[in-house]
């Protein structure tokens, strides 16, 4: 008995209605029926007594198009007619006949009868046919793609645990600069997730792991591309005048420029996938099942040279004319499909790897046993249990659920290969349950529940042990000279009342708290008076601050695009804050500079204000010996209202140094399993102030790799020798001399004629 499918409806042309790429998706793999909405078709009926005057219209569908873009083509067409209904002379035929033909099962090859067509009605599918044909299958990639971002995320981290990989890769942060590639973070922290809590990652490094932020991020990426130019051009209007169709050029030229990108993202991720599925394969503990699976992986699976060649056709077609796009979108289309067969390939590799031999073992037991199946001593099977991770555990899961009538069956090729082949239509976005496993990886990814790992609020970051060292270091220096020179301490609290920071702040506002071997300084009414005499409106001044205050990171190039597309300066205006703002110097020498006779700033009230007040305190800093410490920079600004007067910040100039993240003098090494000994011992150091940490394993390596890891200087080490005798052994860890034995009751005495000779 076939299997009865839920077809849902998507209904067009009403109030308010849109088509989605999803949608789009789902009409043209028989998911979804259309329905024209009512009011939609009473507009249209008012028309259907025209007679036609032009000839029968013959719908041909381009034999590029498989049958699944020709339907997504003919959905777009429909909607764009609809649309169009409103200011053209459309019939009800029309729309009605193609709504009729989409509503046939996606295996059946689209047709429609001839139709006498008005000459308003021709014209209309003349302007609407290379635009629909181009934009249904770029709805498919749009839908498809972003299906195939998260699948692939969810695979990769099962070959992770199929080959005991190296996730080191994934341990990326937020620099809190603005400048990180969030895609690539955001791929790594999902990375995290899905592996969090599992036993199987290793040492096994690999440059198909190592790249997986970056390839997987950048899918990300051109994936929400491609999502926003289609999501605007679905149900966008197209303009249809006596004098013909409406170029599709324009359009065409902007979807190159997303579909290029995409077909390389595409290429680089299935490449990676599939130098993993290669190392999952090796991983297989069974070398007959390896054998099997080697065969069948060979035969079935996209190699890295089809990939090349199909990438090489999408780029040779992105300089072919406008006539060309859809065949364009049809070659990027085809590349999807190819990459997620290796996508597919990958996990059925790694699901083979972490459960495979298990099976073939369970197969062999029911041959040996007649065809009945042997018990399994539950002692060996708890030792054979392995821990995978939270979201993957749940991927893994799912495989095996599908695979469950297969699975004691495992061992004979004949039947792996037809394991192979469900694993196969499983992984197809078109297979009935795979919105389930692609809903399921979701949840597992964006759920707030315990297994997911915090992410940092944006404007935010984490810091690393090294970088706190440094941080400590800086405040330390930094409270010495405030107090030095009579400063007071104020905490604040880390939260504002929102009304506050709109009100009182300006654009991409944030205050910097760097450590300091120069002041660069500048004064708020000199900034104000300099971009009057540019130009710049008042009303402008605290946004064309902000942008000004992003020098420090960004070349004025840049800063310039963005005042004049963003903000509304004139070119000529941002080029003379660019001449203002290259001037920085000697606090006097520069200040002379801009009070000589005929400057501009003279004649600025703001600006004589400004410049008096400077060249007092220019001077005090010169009889204070500190004025070489300063830089006078008309390049710093703020977008904070509340900066009125003088203004700088602080700026590091020191070169590299090595940075401890602790300041352990003395790691406790105990080479066995005595805790009591080395709580003992360490807390005798603790009590005569020594900094000390205890280490207590039987494995000299471990207790080295700490020290190295750590840059601790010295080392107590205490064995089972040194337990009898009473002694313990001294090693100067940043040096190549011979360890020291000394008595266990010298110990602190010794340490402390080391440590401060």
């Amino acid at each position: 008995m076939a299997e009865r499918v839920e077809v849902s409806v998507i209904t067009l042309g009403g109030k308010g209605s849109s088509l989605s790429s999803s949608s789009v998706y789902a009409i043209a793999n028989g998911q979804a029926q259309v329905r024209i909405d009512s009011s939609a078709l009473s507009r249209l009926a008012s028309f259907d007594n025209r007679a036609p005057a032009v000839k029968a219209h013959q719908f041909n569908f381009s034999s590029l198009l498989t049958t699944e873009e020709s339907r997504a083509s003919l959905a777009i067409l429909l909607n764009k007619l609809l649309i169009l209904s409103g200011s053209a002379s459309l019939r009800t035929v029309l729309p009605v006949r193609i709504a009729e033909a989409l509503s046939t099962t996606s295996s059946q090859a689209l047709v429609i009868d001839p139709l006498d067509l008005t000459e308003e009605e021709a014209t209309a599918l003349e302007a609407l046919g290379l635009t629909s044909a181009l934009y249904g299958v770029l709805a498919l990639l749009d839908h498809q793609a972003a299906a195939l971002s998260a699948i692939a995320d969810a695979v990769a981290a099962i070959s992770c645990e199929a080959s005991q990989a190296d996730v080191g890769a994934f341990n990326l942060m937020d620099s809190g600069d603005g400048h990180t590639a969030k895609d690539e973070i955001g791929v790594a922290g999902d990375m995290k997730v899905l592996l969090n809590g599992s036993k199987l990652v290793g040492k096994v490094e690999s440059e198909a792991v190592s790249r997986i932020p970056k390839i997987h991020g950048c899918l990300r990426e051109q994936a929400k591309l491609v999502h926003s130019k289609t999501r605007v051009e679905l149900n966008s209007g197209v303009k249809v005048g006596k004098g013909g169709p409406q170029s599709a050029s324009g359009a065409a030229g902007i979807v190159r420029t997303a579909l290029l990108p995409l077909a390389a993202a595409l290429w680089d991720l299935g490449t990676c996938s599939f130098g993993r599925a290669k190392l999952n394969i090796d991983s297989v503990g069974s070398d007959d099942l390896r054998s099997s699976l080697v065969g069948l992986f060979e035969e079935k699976c996209p190699s890295g040279d089809s990939l090349r060649n199909e990438f090489k056709v999408v780029s040779e077609l992105v300089f072919e004319g406008e006539d060309k796009c859809d065949r364009l979108a049809h070659q990027v289309n085809v590349l999807l499909g190819l990459v997620w067969k290796t996508v597919a390939w990958e996990a059925i590799t790694a699901y083979v790897a972490l459960e495979g031999t298990e099976l073939n073992e369970k197969s062999k037991s029911t041959e040996v046993n007649g065809g009945e199946s042997a018990k399994v001593d539950k002692k060996s099977e708890k030792k054979k249990k392995v821990v995978l991770g939270k979201g993957t555990s749940v991927m893994i899961q799912f495989l095996k659920s599908r695979l469950q009538s297969k699975a004691d069956a495992i061992g004979s090729s004949g039947l792996l290969e037809k394991w192979v082949e469900d694993l196969l239509s499983f992984l197809d976005p078109k297979d009935l349950e795979f919105d389930s496993l692609l809903n399921k990886v979701k949840e597992v990814v964006e759920s707030n529940e315990t297994r997911r790992l915090p992410k940092l609020p944006k404007g935010t970051r984490d810091f690393a042990k090294e970088q706190m060292a440094i941080r400590k270091k800086a405040f330390s220096i930094i409270e010495d000279v405030f107090e030095r020179h009579g400063a007071t301490a104020l905490d604040t609290p880390a939260f504002e009342l929102r009304e506050t920071l709109m009100g009182k702040y300006g654009e991409d506002s944030k205050l910097i708290y760097d450590l300091a071997d120069q002041i660069k300084l500048n004064h708020r009414k000199l900034l104000d008076g300099m971009l009057e005499i540019c130009g710049v409106p008042p009303e402008k001044f605290r946004t064309i601050c902000s942008s000004i205050d992003k020098l420090d990171k960004q070349p004025f190039d840049q800063i310039k695009k963005e005042m004049v597309e963003e903000k509304g300066l004139t070119v000529k205006t941002a080029d003379r804050i660019g001449d203002f703002v290259k001037e920085r110097g000697p606090p006097l020498e520069l200040l002379y500079k801009l009070k000589c006779e005929g400057s501009e700033f003279l004649e600025n009230n703001s600006s004589i204000d400004a410049l008096n007040d400077l060249e007092i305190l220019f001077k005090a800093l010169e009889k204070s010996k500190c004025i070489n410490k300063v830089t006078f920079d008309l390049s710093l600004a703020r977008g904070l209202d509340y900066y009125t007067g003088v203004i700088y910040e602080a700026v590091f100039k020191g070169g590299a140094q090595t940075t401890r993240a602790t300041k352990t003098e003395v790691l406790v090494s105990i080479l066995g399993d005595d805790l009591i000994q080395a709580a003992e011992l360490a807390s005798e150091l603790w009590d005569a102030k020594i900094k000390a940490e205890y280490l207590v394993t039987k494995r000299w390596s471990k207790h080295f790799d700490r020290a190295k890891e750590s840059k601790i200087p010295w080392i107590l080490i205490v064995g089972e020798r040194e337990l009898m005798e009473g002694t313990v052994r001294l090693k100067d860890f940043e040096s190549n001399v011979e360890d020291v034995v000394i008595p266990r009751t010298r110990v602190v005495e010794e340490l402390k004629t080391r440590l401060n000779p």
